[in-house]
């Protein structure tokens, strides 16, 4: 947030941990310092509280019982144990198993692992909106279907899923439904009875938290989810993951949550405030330019959008000192891929290849934006000059 970097707009891959989240913190770290499974004194008791008070807190936030949350170091981490741990935790050794091709990497890399186990996927495409089509997904549910794995929002174009009529299609067929909240929680209203999901994934750092903190909840009725430990070492967290828990941590998590969801109503309107702003800007000003993704059902904060004729990663170094965003490429090895999420919308290579993300935030401001609209149309008018 200093004045010296340029503005940030990448707010999908992290947050900056909010300094009403820090405060709570700090006693944690040089007072509060103790293990919470040190109960036999002060110290232990004190940390163990502050643990518990937590889980409470992350609970409300999705309208779960305290006891259905446990803690991790991350989302990637309770995708983990919630796919692995539901697939070894059954008496049937194998299962049919469904997601979608545009669900983060943690999800199609644990399916992947799954059939490399001997269970069967289905992995199915979206619309060119980047919706499930809730038809396909009721017909590929089979009897021995163990699970459904649907993410709530989607991290590159934002796109919200119909979480309440996916966990009603599951509910009937009998399997569990499981959520990548990561991207939705705090943003958008979640509540696990009212939209039958089962096992929800999340983690803190993209809601101003720190990084290195999640939570998995796991329903204990109607239906009582079965899942089998990744981790083993002392029985922490109800048996389901051991290790010292991260008390500074989880407590910036739970106010982090407890922030978003005191403030959604209004700070996601200003947000998509100012994502609207810089949207009709650049439609109006860049001929051709296009909306990856539901124009409405997305996140307040998402703008995936397309620039014809300009290399995205050519954009990200000409602004590189005014203003920081992604690109419509990943690096998830040594090379530059073309997203799976864009491919999925039937997206050329080209297109791909000429997409930027903006991720607006908590801490951007409407004249941020108003200064930034001019710099990017001129930095895109110069690049699409340069390719002729």
């Amino acid at each position: 947030m200093s004045s010296s970097l340029p503005i940030y707009l990448d707010n999908h891959a992290t947050t900056c941990v909010d300094p009403k989240v820090l405060e709570v913190m700090l006693p944690y770290f040089i007072e509060n310092y103790g293990n919470p499974a040190s109960k036999n004194h002060i110290y232990g008791r004190n940390a163990s509280r502050a643990v518990e008070e937590a889980r409470a807190e992350i609970a409300k936030t999705i309208g779960a019982k305290h006891q259905e949350i446990i803690f991790t170091s991350g989302a990637t981490e309770a995708i983990n144990l919630a796919i692995k741990g539901v697939a070894q935790s059954s008496q049937t050794h194998t299962h049919h198993f469904i997601t979608l091709e545009t669900e983060h990497k943690a999800v199609l890399d644990c399916f992947q692992w799954l059939e490399e186990n001997g269970h069967k996927i289905t992995i199915l495409p979206v619309n060119i909106d980047g919706l499930v089509d809730l038809n396909i997904l009721k017909k590929a549910i089979q009897k021995d279907t163990l699970l459904v794995s649907i993410m709530a929002a989607n991290n590159e174009i934002g796109i919200l899923q119909p979480l309440e009529e996916i966990g009603s299609i599951c509910r009937e067929a009998g399997c569990y439904f499981m959520t990548d909240a990561t991207q939705a929680l705090g943003k958008i209203p979640l509540n696990v009875d009212k939209m039958n999901i089962d096992i929800l994934a999340c983690s803190g750092h993209k809601l101003y938290a720190p990084k290195g903190i999640g939570s998995l909840y796991i329903r204990r009725s109607n239906p009582h989810v079965k899942i089998s430990c990744q981790i083993n070492g002392g029985g922490h967290e109800r048996g389901f993951r051991s290790g010292t828990l991260n008390v500074p941590n989880i407590v910036g998590f739970a106010q982090a949550t407890k922030l978003a969801r005191s403030m959604m109503k209004k700070e996601q309107l200003r947000i998509k405030k100012m994502r609207d702003t810089l949207q009709q800007a650049l439609l109006e000003a860049i001929p051709h330019s296009k909306i990856n993704g539901h124009i409405e059902r997305r996140l307040a904060g998402n703008l995936n959008i397309y620039f014809p004729n300009v290399e995205s990663e050519a954009l990200i170094i000409r602004l590189k000192d005014v203003v920081s965003f992604s690109s419509g490429s990943a690096c998830t090895t040594a090379a530059i891929q073309p997203s799976h999420v864009l491919k999925a919308l039937k997206l050329t290579e080209d297109e791909i290849y000429s997409s930027v993300r903006f991720g607006l935030g908590r801490f951007n401001t409407q004249k941020e934006i108003e200064h930034l609209i001019p710099e990017i149309i001129k930095a895109v008018t110069e690049l699409q000059d340069l390719a002729f």
